[in-house]
């Protein structure tokens, strides 16, 4: 994976577990009137162009752009999230051992 391939899996996934924290993620998407979604959806949309360029894992960022969609609804949207952080982790780290596929 090139550089901008890890940039993009590893910084989408600290962005999710950022909001996936149940009262500080919260309450940052709140205070911001949402906009912390669309700016998810925004990442894990360009994600998911970058990887699939490289042909590496794009499931979790998949996964992300629905959490970004349906995480308005308070509980399911922590639970997605955390579920969106742990998928994004699990590809970051076998990514990093897996050789390119061509």
């Amino acid at each position: 994976m090139s550089p901008w391939g890890k940039l993009f899996k590893w910084g989408t996934f600290a962005y999710e577990a950022f909001l996936a924290l149940p009262f500080i993620g919260g309450a940052f998407v709140v205070a911001n009137a949402w906009l912390p979604l669309g700016v998810a959806f925004l990442l894990h949309a360009v994600a998911i162009a970058v990887l699939y360029n490289e042909r590496g894992p794009v499931a979790g960022n998949i996964i992300g752009v629905v959490t970004s969609i349906i995480a308005f609804i308070p509980i399911v949207g922590w639970i997605m999230h955390a579920i969106t952080a742990l998928v994004l982790l699990i590809e970051g780290i076998s990514s990093a051992r897996r050789t390119p596929r061509y």
